[in-house]
């Protein structure tokens, strides 16, 4: 019912509405497969109650989506269940049923169809039944509703914190909720109140937002410079380029886990950001010397590579050229920004995040067989938070890159500073330079390597384990399937099931969860060239001696094994990670972000103890 209703699709799509209006951008059908996935997660809990103990245990959302799918409307203080021996209503397919007389609603805001009449029955008594009828099927909509709400708002808060996989869940969100949600709700462009401008660059402008507390709007400008604005022209629909490509690799960054100040792209030429103050320093990462590297660095040919690339920070000083400063110099000047000073820590993360960022923005080009020889990027401190974020802007004036790695081909505003004469037909070339990297950058938030994770149980009994496993996979973007099959009792159906999924092309990873004698590993190993991980349940009991099924294993099979579900989740991102750069991102990430809730952590310590 849910794929093909009519009013099923106006309920999902008045679901996602509201959720707009809190700052959460799902459409209707994420929103209907988000209630499926509940229900099936609440079906399965069902038939498997007497052997997982209390499902609320084991299952966010169980006492709402039993209140509806129990048949019983919800109270009025939003989520309590109370009985009605009048009606009964199924949100699965918003059908109302009063015993004999069989009344189904139409659509969730339809009028009520005609009651089949008794001929003793008095209009009034009908009349009170039919508004009865009316308000439960409504409270049991408006359940619905909630409840999507809140598991969506849990998801966004969670996009928001973008920490790692399944570890240090204190580190803090890089937008707060309220200013996120308020964000989202801005009107379009034209409608925008703007405050005060709060910064000028040369190639963009800053805005204070009234009606969105802790944000501010970037501007860009059609303006094109170099030298420190020793140079500069006018680029007609170069704003618009910038924020195009600005947008989009703020998108995948953040999608990856990077902390940074974009909220969302507003307009053609600007986009909303977190307030941040501005650490006046530039932080440059090269793969590839070229560029001033060489001149500060005589004896040094162009094209020699750093592994690992190597880190440079400028001071932002135009009187001075942007001179080049130590970390040293950095920590030495004390600065202070938004009440967060700079210290040893805070510039030791901020290194590790410009590496970091770089070989993500590295390995998403070279799908593309483009090569991104160096990075230019700035950090702020969120005026909210205290925390420092990615900040500014990665557009074309950001980078070095070069198709098939050839300098001669170049594509950034090296164009530009190498043109020796600034003529209209010059401005032209470097404008299609400029508009081929905004056509392709929106190519990094796609990929088109699959891939696909399946868990294979000995038994429904392994069910919570193996649902870690699935919801470990959905935070890297990997497809899960959970199948059940026993190599012991039925090795025929388990090898059935093992040439499904290799006929189809898609590679796999199999995971078997086998307590007890793990069969289940060793025979996928033995018949398939894909990999297969053993991720046993262990229990408590006879774990110890459980687990040599999995580690002993007969010579020719190469079949590890993790303990952990969210373990096997990551051994298998790192496999699909050669070659998807997305997924590959969320690692690169998750490491970063991991380093960093340490020295975080260690710097608090310190604190304490001193």
């Amino acid at each position: 019912m849910l794929e093909g209703a009519t009013r099923n699709k106006e309920i999902f799509e008045e679901i996602a509405r509201r959720l707009m209006k809190c700052g959460i951008d799902r459409d209707w059908k994420q929103c209907r497969t988000k209630y499926k996935n509940l229900k099936y997660e609440y079906r399965a809990l069902q038939k498997e109650n007497e052997h997982l103990g209390n499902p609320r245990r084991k299952m966010r959302f169980y006492d709402e989506v039993d209140c509806i799918l129990r048949r019983q409307p919800l109270g009025p203080s939003g989520w309590g269940c109370e009985s009605s021996s009048l009606l009964s209503v199924s949100v699965g397919d918003v059908t109302a049923n009063t015993g004999s007389l069989g009344i189904k609603r139409k659509t969730w805001n339809d009028e009520m169809s005609p009651i089949p009449l008794k001929k003793s029955a008095s209009e009034n008594t009908i009349f009170q039944f039919q508004k009865l009828l009316t308000e439960r099927v409504n409270t049991v909509t408006e359940g619905k509703k909630l409840l999507l709400e809140r598991l969506c708002k849990q998801e966004e808060m969670q996009d928001l914190n973008r920490t790692q996989l399944y570890a240090h869940p204190s580190a803090m969100q890089q937008v707060p909720v309220a200013a996120a949600a308020v964000a989202a709700m801005a009107p379009a462009a034209s409608e925008l109140k703007l405050g005060k401008k709060v910064n000028e660059g040369k190639t963009k402008e800053v805005y204070e937002l009234p009606d969105i507390p802790g944000c501010v709007l970037m501007q860009s400008k059609d303006q094109i410079t170099a030298g420190n604005a020793a140079r500069k022209d006018r680029m007609e629909g170069k704003a618009a380029i910038s924020n195009t490509t600005t947008s989009c690799v703020f998108q995948l960054l953040q999608e990856a886990g990077i902390k940074t100040a974009f909220v969302r792209k507003q307009s053609d030429t600007a986009f909303i950001a977190a307030h941040c103050e501005m650490i006046p320093i530039e932080w440059v990462c090269r793969r590839i010397a070229t560029g001033s590297f060489l001149k500060r660095n005589p004896g040094v040919k162009e094209g020699y590579k750093f592994y690992p690339p190597k880190i440079e920070m400028f001071y932002k000083d135009d009187a001075n050229n942007d001179p080049q400063w130590s970390e040293e110099q950095l920590i030495e000047a004390k600065f202070s920004f938004a009440g967060l000073t700079i210290g040893k820590t805070e510039v030791d993360i901020m290194a590790r995040s410009t590496q970091a960022i770089f070989e993500i923005l590295e390995k998403s080009w070279q799908p593309q067989n483009c090569t991104l020889v160096d990075l230019k990027i700035e950090f702020g401190v969120n005026i909210l938070t205290k925390e420092i974020v990615l900040a500014d802007v990665i557009d074309n004036d950001s980078w070095r890159l070069w198709p098939s790695g050839d300098r001669s081909q170049q594509k950034d505003k090296q164009s530009y500073r190498d043109l020796k004469e600034v003529t209209p037909e010059a401005l032209q070339m470097v404008k299609r330079n400029f508009e081929w990297v905004a056509e392709r950058v929106e190519l990094l938030l796609k990929t088109k390597s699959q891939g696909r994770v399946v868990v294979l149980m000995g038994s429904t009994s392994d069910l919570g384990h193996c649902e870690k496993i699935k919801k470990a996979c959905a935070t890297f973007g990997i497809p899960c399937e959970l199948r059940v099959t026993s190599a012991h009792k039925g090795p025929d159906e388990t090898l059935r099931i093992k040439a499904e999924y290799e006929g189809d092309g898609i590679p796999t990873v199999f995971v078997a969860v086998a307590g007890r004698s793990n069969g289940l590993g060793p025979v996928m190993s033995g018949n398939t060239a894909y990999p297969v991980v053993n991720c046993p349940p262990l229990s408590s009991d006879w774990g110890a001696q459980d687990v040599w099924s999995s580690l002993r294993l007969p010579s020719g099979l190469g079949c590890p094994t993790t303990l952990s579900p969210e373990g096997a989740a990551q051994f298998a991102a790192q496999i699909f990670g050669l070659n998807n750069h997305l997924v590959w991102a969320k690692l690169r990430s998750n490491m970063l972000n991991t380093w960093i809730s340490l020295k975080q952590a260690d710097k608090k310590l310190r604190e304490c103890t001193l």
